[in-house]
Parts: structure tokens; C-alpha cells; sequence
């Protein structure tokens, strides 16, 4: 763990709202992302969030456990999500002063026991280079995704595992670097525009790719809030624009037989989760 200004900057906050700590002996992500999973289900509870990664020595868990402790004498005591796997870090970051919550630890012994066999200990294995294969696969797709953002490149199309289409601002951009970063998907993604509402069919270069296409469709106000913070009071952003692109590219989907989902209420997870099992696609 770096000597990085975390140890200045935790707990400065807001005294008397409820600290949570997430801890990790990677990059943190598994430990946020369960932790704040629980967390949801509180959404009326705020809270300051601070995530320590890297904490892969006794002595440098020493180090946290002064911080939290330090935490909860000022304050609220503090709660601490944590997914490191090493014995001894956990033994020593469980004795803070904080709830302490072993994400990993509590369920590690009944896995063991599921597979007849002992687990590693090895830390950084989720977000780290474990599977070189599986991430080379995801680092290709990134690369894939920013080629083919927003139809920049027709150039390998006949590769993609998913072509996502949509008018502009509904979300194709963060989805497909989504789908590649998390899930290895090769996504390409292209938008529709207004000589493409002309006609309900396929812009040319998708027609023969027509079954990987899903689309992507939105609230008219929605689109036309998001589109106003690019270009304020243009007719691109303007409520009658938004509506005739919507309700065209719903046509033109349904015409082709193209799946399709609105993204307005959806968070960049809910919307690659569902064109991931509606199209069938795994890696």
C-alpha cells in the first residue's frame, strides 16, 4: 500500500454522519461493490465512503486499524466492509473499533468445504492479472468498443458480438464500454440519425448484421434534459425533436425485429445486464 494521502483525508468529513470504510488487499472494486449493494437497501442513511486498497501487510492493516479507530472516538462508530483474504490481515483489521463485516472470510470455509479443497490466500485475484487470458479477451474489446463508438469504424464488423443502435444520448457509449470492460463483449455501437428516420429500415452497413443489433431507446423529456446540457436550446435538444426520433427509431426496431430496451430510468448495469441475457451472450 502506496504512502498516499488517504491517511491525512480519512474521517475529516462530516463528524456525525456514520464513516464506512472499504477494505481491500486489491483495488477495492469487490469491496465497494458488495458493500454498497447492502447499503442500498438503507437509502435513507448518509454516510461518508472512503476505500483503502492495497493493504496486503499486517503493518500496513495496523495502519487502517488506527484510522478507523481514530474514526469512531471522533464520531458514529464506523462500518467496515472488507474482502482481503490473507488470515492474519483480517485478524488484525477485525479488532478496529469498527462493525466490522468479512465479505470474504465468512464464506471462504464453507467453499472449501463445498470443494474439498484449501483456498489460495493468493490476494488481487478478481481485479488482478490471474486469468491473463480472460483479461487480454476484456482489454481487446475495450479497444474494440472506443474503434467502433458512435459508427467511427465499419471496419471489422462481421467481429462484433453486439452492435448497439440508438439516437444520440441514450446511452450506447457507456454500455458498450461497459460490456467490454466487465464482460469481454466485442460491442461496437451506431447511431441513428435523421436520414435514418426517413425509412424504417436498417441504416446500409447494419443490414447484414441485422441479429446482433439490440437498440437502445429512451423518455422523450429524459433525452431531451441530457441533450440541453450539450447544446442549450438547440433543435437537436428540443422536446419535438426528441419525440420524433424516439418514436421513429421504436418503429424502425420493431419493423426489424430489433430487441430493445429503455434506458431512461437504468443504470449502465441494469441496461448491460439485460442486453447481455436477452441476446444471449456470456463470456
Amino acid at each position: 500500500m502506496p504512502d498516499t494521502p488517504w491517511r491525512d483525508t480519512v474521517g475529516t468529513g462530516n463528524p456525525s454522519v456514520p464513516t464506512v470504510f472499504f477494505l481491500s488487499d486489491s483495488t477495492g472494486i469487490t469491496a465497494e461493490t458488495l458493500g454498497n449493494t447492502l447499503l442500498t437497501q438503507f437509502p435513507a442513511q448518509h454516510l461518508e465512503r472512503r476505500s483503502i486498497p492495497f493493504i496486503t501487510t499486517v503493518e500496513q492493516a495496523q495502519e487502517v486499524v488506527a484510522v478507523i479507530d481514530r474514526v469512531a472516538a471522533a464520531g458514529p462508530r464506523p462500518i467496515v466492509f472488507s474482502t482481503t483474504v490473507s488470515l492474519d490481515v483480517r485478524a488484525v483489521l477485525a479488532r478496529s473499533r469498527g462493525h466490522f463485516f468479512d465479505l470474504i472470510g465468512t464464506h471462504l470455509g464453507q467453499l472449501e468445504q463445498a470443494l474439498h479443497a484449501s483456498a489460495s490466500g493468493q490476494p488481487g485475484q478478481a481485479h488482478g492479472l490471474g486469468d491473463a487470458v480472460r483479461y487480454q479477451s476484456r482489454m481487446a474489446a475495450v479497444e474494440y468498443a472506443i474503434e467502433h463508438d458512435d459508427g467511427q469504424s465499419l471496419r471489422a464488423l462481421e467481429r462484433a458480438e453486439l452492435i448497439l443502435i440508438a439516437p444520440s444520448r441514450c446511452g450506447k457509449t457507456p454500455t458498450t464500454m461497459y460490456l467490454a470492460l466487465q464482460h469481454g463483449i466485442l460491442a461496437a455501437n451506431f447511431p441513428l440519425v435523421e436520414e435514418d428516420f426517413e425509412s424504417l429500415s436498417l441504416p446500409k452497413p447494419l443490414l447484414p448484421f441485422a441479429h446482433k443489433c439490440f437498440g437502445l431507446t429512451s423518455l422523450p423529456v429524459r433525452l431531451s434534459q441530457i441533450r440541453q446540457e450539450r447544446r442549450p436550446g438547440s433543435n437537436y435538444a428540443s422536446l419535438n425533436q426528441c419525440s420524433f426520433e424516439l418514436r421513429n427509431a421504436e418503429d424502425m426496431y420493431r419493423v426489424n425485429a430489433i430487441p430493445f430496451v429503455n434506458s431512461a430510468s437504468m443504470s449502465v448495469e441494469e441496461i448491460s445486464a439485460t442486453v447481455l441475457q436477452r441476446m444471449e451472450l456470456h463470456h
